[in-house]
């Protein structure tokens, strides 16, 4: 009795460590808040894990042979259904969920469908759902971790018989139980008679060597048929001994049936379970509590979030610590501690190293496991790859910050045309009364002076529209093809004037540099703004560097650099050796009224008005500076296709007074006669009109010929462009002259005068219009 019960302890060895293996997995399983059922083609629960079951507020026995949509809710089911279709035709099937969780709250759910075949057919599939929604921390604590699987068998009772010239001559009890023979009915038999067919010949050959005394494999498995036809799996053990003198064999019989449809089922749930775990979006792991997180078990997908292989960790080859990223590893561990010490789970994410060198990151959940008497044992959890979606968050808050800087510059853009047409009005009213009326006084009377200080200020308040309108991409400018070194070289005197003796400007034309196509006007006021601004963080002596270049920006710059568009530019730097700026301040460097001057020292337009003049002309800024280390302003400017126009010849001086007819339209009355009066101070002959419909009336009524017309663009009856063609069509020669505070698109598009298009600025002085008058017909 001693040896068969040995025997049989054997016997249960192997099934039991299929068991410890299974017990393992189905922990692990347990143990990560993953969402795992797996169901069959009749969409029947046949396995759900703990966090599948906490989700949906039930115990897992619960879920076993309940179909999907007994569980979920209608509304809920109708959403999957199709995919759960899919799965069931062998397609694997990912997507994502929005579900309300147990606790109302709107959760996203990451879902994957892996079919399960066998035998050529789909038998059921795997499902695992990962709560992606971010910052979620998992609040369901699972159990200790049970055993998955019932016991499924304890052992047989042994059935003991003895045979001898191939007739069983002894039978137990048992053996008629457990083959369904009685016992006087097996004595009459020959010891193979009830063998399956399949093992019959291997089990005469080893009966007749164990009862003729020679050496036998004393144990092994093979089938029977049992009386009522059923067949079973039985494991025999058995020994030679002497028996009335005679050789006989002694054998003892365990029926292993349930044991061994077990075993088949636990390998298959093993291999399931392993499939299960290789199609989970990361890996699932157990390790020890130290300062290295070693390994005791990894699953093989580590390979695809590390790059290295589980044996590497396994075999301490390398370390988890180890590709955890420096500076947070110190972090993770307080972390991961404090939550050990509260024996609850813990969730973080945070970047490794691969093995690639490749920086990536990873959210993991996990926790500790602990004994009956509250000693940690070890931990186990998921390591999930999130690197994509970081990515997507960080490229999702750079397209807001992007959309954010568009709306508040259309905004500022609305407000800078709405001020500009009306303030501009205003303006040109002051500034050209002060401009005639300075003509008639002499410059030694005190009048003149007060007059001066008049024309002054609203000549600054002026140039702060011209300002806000040129940070919102409103100013209208008239393009021209130049070469940036002479315009730049034709600045330099006035800047070294603007900055003063104390600092140096170094000049270092590139060879060879594109033409580019701009406003010269605005060259200069990028480079006035940005060596003023040098000059105040330089503050004493020091150097301003000037430079230009020809720079190609390529597909990868352009993606680190979000909003540039690869290709060939000519590029205009501005450095200087000044305080430099921290970070905070280069974050708010071009918005608006932005300042880190005293009250009274600057209107914080500078460098927004250099941001909004670049992006009207498609080009880019980027700002390089540190505090101690100065700044480096890099503007790229597109690179123009064309070559520059040849110099017709040295232009004389034109005159500045003519006595041709000119056609005034102005809709304001004050602006109407301050430049009616102007003209005429300039020797014109002036028709002038306060509407459209009178100007058209005088153009019609003229005998003689209009020389030019000069009209406002925005008027309540009929725009400048409008009026311009009508009066055309009564006089085809006449020349066109527009005026406006703010021309919105009627005689531009966004900002860029259209080609062939004379404009001039309100408020304007004299001189001003005297020059832009020669430009229109002094040739003609």
């Amino acid at each position: 009795m001693e040896r068969r019960t040995d025997k049989k302890d054997r016997g249960a060895g192997t099934d039991g460590t299929l068991r410890e293996r299974a017990a393992i997995l189905e922990s692990i399983l347990n143990g990560v808040s993953l969402l795992i059922s797996y169901i069959d083609k009749e969409e029947r629960y046949v396995f759900v894990n703990r966090a599948y079951a906490w989700w949906h507020d039930i115990r897992p026995e619960e879920a076993i042979g309940k179909r999907v949509s007994e569980i979920l809710k209608p509304e809920e089911y109708a959403r999957i259904s199709a995919n759960i279709k899919k799965a069931l035709d062998g397609q694997r099937v990912t997507y994502e969920n929005q579900v309300t969780d147990r606790e109302g709250r709107e959760r996203t759910l990451r879902v994957h469908y892996e079919p399960h075949c066998g035998g050529g057919e789909v038998k059921g599939f795997f499902s695992s759902l990962l709560d992606v929604t971010e910052g979620r921390r998992a609040e369901a604590a699972l159990q200790e971790s049970e055993q998955r699987f019932r016991i499924l068998t304890e052992s047989s009772p042994t059935a003991v018989m003895l045979y001898q010239n191939d007739k069983w001559i002894y039978a137990n009890p048992a053996a008629a139980e457990i083959t369904g023979y009685s016992t006087t009915e097996l004595l009459s038999m020959n010891f193979w008679d009830f063998v399956h067919p399949d093992d019959r010949h291997i089990v005469m050959e080893r009966g007749r060597k164990r009862q003729s005394g020679e050496s036998v494999t004393p144990r092994y498995q093979f089938k029977i048929v049992c009386k009522d036809r059923a067949v079973k799996w039985v494991d025999l053990s058995g020994e030679t001994i002497v028996f009335n003198g005679k050789p006989a064999g002694i054998i003892s019989v365990m029926d292993i049936t349930e044991q061994k449809c077990a075993a088949e089922e636990m390998k298959e749930r093993e291999r399931a379970l392993a499939t299960m775990i290789s199609n989970l979006p990361g890996f699932v792991y157990r390790c020890a509590n130290d300062h290295e997180w070693t390994m005791t078990f990894i699953s093989e997908q580590c390979a695809d979030v590390t790059g290295f292989p589980a044996s590497d960790f396994l075999s301490n080859k390398i370390t988890y610590n180890e590709i955890v990223r420096p500076d947070y590893r110190e972090p993770l561990r307080e972390k991961r501690q404090e939550t050990i010490r509260r024996k609850d789970f813990f969730e973080e994410e945070y970047p490794i190293v691969a093995a690639s060198g490749e920086t990536r990151w990873v959210l993991e959940r996990g926790r500790g496991v602990f004994d009956p008497a509250g000693d940690l044992l070890f931990l186990e959890g998921f390591i999930g790859d999130i690197t994509a979606r970081r990515r997507e968050e960080q490229e999702k808050e750079k397209l807001q910050a992007q959309l954010t800087q568009s709306q508040k510059m259309e905004s500022v853009g609305r407000l800078a045309g709405g001020i500009a047409h009306d303030f501009n009005n205003m303006l040109a009213v002051i500034l050209g009364r002060v401009d005639l009326g300075m003509t008639r006084v002499e410059p030694a009377q005190p009048l003149y002076k007060d007059l001066q200080e008049i024309r002054k200020a609203a000549e600054r308040s002026a140039n702060l529209t011209r300002q806000l309108l040129a940070f919102a991409r409103k100013q209208t400018v008239s393009l021209k093809v130049l070469d940036l070194n002479e315009t730049v070289e034709g600045m330099l005197k006035i800047l070294r004037r603007l900055i003063g003796e104390d600092i140096e400007i170094a000049w270092l034309p590139g060879k060879n540099v594109a033409p580019v196509r701009m406003d010269p006007g605005q060259i200069d006021q990028i480079l006035a703004n940005l060596c003023v601004n040098a000059k105040d963080a330089i503050g004493g002596v020091g150097r301003i560097t000037i430079e230009t270049e020809i720079t190609v920006l390529d597909e990868n710059y352009c993606a680190d650099h979000k909003g540039f568009i690869a290709g060939d530019y000519v590029t205009l730097s501005v450095s200087d050796n000044g305080c430099g700026m921290d970070k905070s301040t280069l974050d708010k460097l071009f918005e608006p009224f932005f300042t880190t001057k005293g009250v009274g020292q600057g209107t914080g337009l500078g460098l927004s008005t250099v941001y909004g003049i670049v992006r009207q002309h498609n080009g880019f800024i980027n700002v390089y500076s540190e505090p101690g280390r100065g700044s480096t302003f890099k503007i790229y400017l597109p690179r123009h296709p064309e070559a520059l126009a040849e110099p017709t010849g040295k232009e004389s001086a034109a005159a500045v007074t003519g006595n041709e007819t000119i056609l005034l339209v102005e809709d304001e009355p004050a602006i109407l006669e301050m430049t009616g009066m102007m003209l005429h101070r300039l020797g014109y002959t002036v028709l002038s009109a306060g509407k459209p419909a009178e100007a058209i009336e005088l153009a019609r009524n003229h005998t003689g010929e209009i020389h030019l017309l000069i009209t406002d663009v925005v008027m309540p009856e009929m725009n400048g462009r409008d009026l311009a063609q009508s009066i055309a069509s009564l006089h085809p020669n006449i020349r066109k002259l527009f005026m406006s505070g703010y021309p919105a698109d009627v005689i531009a598009r966004q900002g860029v005068l259209d080609e062939g298009v004379l404009f001039i600025q309100k408020p304007f002085l004299m001189k001003d219009l005297a020059a832009k008058l020669r430009e229109a017909i002094g040739n003609h």
